[in-house]
C-alpha cells in the first residue's frame, strides 16, 4: 500500500483548520521558531564569553593593583633610612657606636586578642610511644590557662 503525498502547504492548511488558527500565523510561528533555534546557541556563546572577560577584566584589575603595591615598596626599599630601619627591625642590626641589650630569661606571655594557635606543651612524657604523647598533648591544651 503506497502513502499518498500532500503537499505542505495542504497539509499547514489542514492543520491550521482543524487548530481554528489561520495559515499565515502558523507559518509565522514555524519561521519565529527556526530563527529562535537558529540564534540560541550563538547568544549562549556570547553571554558566556561575556562573563568570561568580565572575570578577566577583574582578574586584570587585581593584578594591577598588586603591581602598583609592589612598586610602592620598590620605592620604599629604594631610600636608605628604610633599609636602615628594617635591618635594625628584623635582624638586630646595631650601627656602629650603639650597645645591644638582649635580656634573658623573661617569661613571655601569650596575648590571647593576636595569637589564634594554642600553647605548645613543654612537658611530654618520655619513652612511650608516639601516640601516647599525642593523647597526652591534645588533653593537656588549655590546662592552666584562664579563660576571660
Amino acid at each position: 500500500m503506497k502513502r499518498k503525498t500532500i503537499p505542505l502547504r495542504t497539509a499547514l492548511e489542514g492543520f491550521a483548520e482543524k487548530r481554528g488558527i489561520s495559515t499565515r500565523l502558523l507559518i509565522l510561528f514555524m519561521v519565529l521558531f527556526g530563527v529562535a533555534v537558529t540564534l540560541a546557541p550563538p547568544t549562549q556563546h556570547y553571554f558566556a564569553q561575556r562573563a568570561q572577560i568580565s572575570a578577566l577584566e577583574a582578574d586584570v584589575e587585581s593584578n594591577r593593583k598588586k603591581l602598583e603595591e609592589a612598586r610602592a615598596e620598590l620605592q620604599r626599599w629604594r631610600d636608605p633610612e628604610y633599609v636602615k630601619s628594617q635591618a635594625r627591625d628584623r635582624l638586630h642590626f646595631v650601627l656602629p657606636g650603639e650597645r645591644q641589650y638582649i635580656i634573658l630569661g623573661l617569661s613571655t606571655q601569650i596575648d590571647n586578642g593576636t595569637s589564634s594557635a594554642a600553647p605548645i606543651n613543654q612537658d611530654f612524657p618520655l619513652g612511650v610511644p608516639w601516640y601516647s604523647r599525642v593523647i597526652s598533648s591534645i588533653t593537656s591544651v588549655g590546662v592552666g590557662t584562664q579563660t576571660p
